[in-house]
């Protein structure tokens, strides 16, 4: 479980609609808005270099400073370039220590599953879950351990062990999250290779019409 976070600094915005948001950029910062129920939003800036660097620590929570005391904050949504992918702006807001929130978290898979080792293919279905939690508890992610499915078994949302009571998983319980599919076997292989010989098999003149095409499909399924 994470523990502490990523320190991320930003600043109070003073220009403002259009005009401000391209004169922030043009001096290295990255526009944005600081959202909190119940309180008037705040326009900042951050450092893009800052950003960047926070975005690749792989956390979800951030800690910031205003007015001398710590805050946390997650990252609502970053609008992007449409060409460069440059990030143009990133709305951010802030949860409190004391309040469980709402935040989608990415699954991990463990384990050597049973299934696999005979042959068979894992599939994941769900990359993420959403969760309900205090910002101290959120996960970096949610470990899945698939340790002992079989072939033709899968494992739903509603099966996943928590090791922390004050973490719930508000996902549909019914969805799935894993299966361990069956090996295709050596017959089905050896039908598709068959079928795929047949097709080419068929000469199709250089100029035809869909009619011909038919014809000529037709005509090799009844030799």
């Amino acid at each position: 479980m994470a523990t502490s976070y990523y320190k991320l600094s930003i600043e109070t915005r003073v220009e403002t609609k259009s005009r401000g948001s391209r004169l922030v950029r043009k001096n290295g910062f990255v526009p944005g808005v600081l959202y909190y129920g119940g309180e008037e939003n705040e326009n900042i800036s951050i450092e893009k270099s800052v950003l960047s660097r926070a975005i690749q620590s792989g956390q979800r929570i951030f800690e910031i400073t205003r007015g001398g005391d710590s805050q946390y904050t997650m990252i609502k949504e970053m609008q992007y370039h449409p060409v460069t992918d440059e990030i143009m702006h990133i709305d951010l807001m802030r949860v409190r220590r004391s309040e469980k929130m709402t935040i989608s978290v990415p699954i991990h898979i463990s384990g050597d599953s049973i299934g696999v080792r005979e042959g068979g293919i894992l599939s994941q279905a769900l990359p993420q879950v959403e969760i309900s939690c205090y910002p101290t508890d959120v996960p970096e992610n949610i470990v899945v351990n698939v340790a002992d499915l079989e072939v033709n078994q899968s494992m739903s949302v509603g099966e996943i062990k928590l090791d922390n009571d004050d973490i719930e998983i508000i996902s549909d319980p019914s969805l799935n999250v894993v299966s361990i599919n069956p090996p295709v076997s050596e017959e089905q292989t050896i039908d598709e290779e068959a079928g795929s010989e047949d097709l080419n098999e068929i000469e199709i003149p250089n100029k035809c019409s869909l009619n011909d095409l038919k014809n000529a499909i037709l005509k090799k399924k009844l030799c």
